[in-house]
């Protein structure tokens, strides 16, 4: 029994190990979000307006604000993430300027203002309601401030020759700049983010459910899209019955033990 009992201890450390690493990146992904809710975004981040001038981030907030990180040159999910945006704008009953606000920030520090405007202009001609254009702006940021702003809200992402491999995701800011829920994911529906958006106004935090769905689908960036991780799950299943097993065992051997023999 004893030796039973080690043959099934090595194997679920041996589990373990293996899956260490799927543990790991679920709490510091290399590529990926970590969540820093409840943070505030500093006054020293400085990012580049349509006009070339620099501004203090900070100070563009004063209302509830979906922080929208990107590349402009993104030939993968930045564009999709940007069209969901303008579906938001010209579909939701909030007033965009008024209940909330967009800022698009470019955290590739070779991007300039007329590719931005160019953006702008892009995404603009998808929304066909009436609205006030200073609600969406779009923004690049020198080297030193991206970094500084991605790493403020725990956007990871890996640059790769002259391309970034990054996760899909929106930032939601209360209007004194606290982080108050990330929204994962290319398309946002239009109730979760009119909820984010209430939350953010009363200053109410909360975990991305999504956090439990990127554990189960990891990034693909040759086709820039997310599938189903079926070795993590089942490395996962794997470890869980092998420890259940094990202390079984264990218990069942010690109660063996500890009941006397009859005479």
């Amino acid at each position: 029994m004893y030796k039973l009992l080690l043959f099934l201890l090595m194997i679920s450390l041996g589990l373990m190990a293996q899956n260490n690493r799927v543990f790991d990146d679920l709490r510091e992904p290399e590529i990926g979000v970590v969540e820093k809710l409840d943070t505030y975004i500093s006054e020293d981040i400085m990012v580049i307006d349509e006009n070339k001038q620099p501004v203090q981030l900070l100070s563009l907030i004063d209302k509830p604000t979906i922080l929208n990180l990107v590349y402009y040159r993104c030939p993968g999910i930045c564009s999709p993430i940007m069209e969901s945006l303008a579906n938001v704008v010209d579909r939701t009953d909030m007033t965009i300027g008024v209940d909330f606000q967009i800022l698009t920030v470019s955290f590739d520090p070779t991007e300039g203002t007329e590719l931005a405007q160019q953006k702008r202009n892009n995404y603009f001609y998808l929304i066909k309601r009436e609205f006030d254009p200073d609600g969406w702006r779009f923004f690049t940021a020198d080297s030193a401030s991206a970094r500084n702003l991605t790493d403020q809200v725990g956007f990871r992402y890996k640059k790769v020759g002259f391309d970034y491999i990054h996760t899909a995701t929106i930032i939601i800011l209360s209007p004194d700049g606290k982080i108050t829920r990330y929204l994962q994911g290319v398309y946002y529906l239009l109730f979760d983010v009119k909820m984010a958006v209430i939350e953010a106004a009363q200053g109410k935090s909360g975990p991305s459910i999504s956090r439990v769905l990127a554990y189960c689908y990891s990034f693909d960036p040759a086709g820039q899209r997310y599938v189903f991780d079926i070795t993590k799950i089942a490395g996962t299943i794997i470890l869980f019955f092998g420890v259940v097993i094990f202390l079984f065992l264990v218990i069942r051997y010690r109660t063996k033990k500890s009941i006397p023999k009859e005479a």
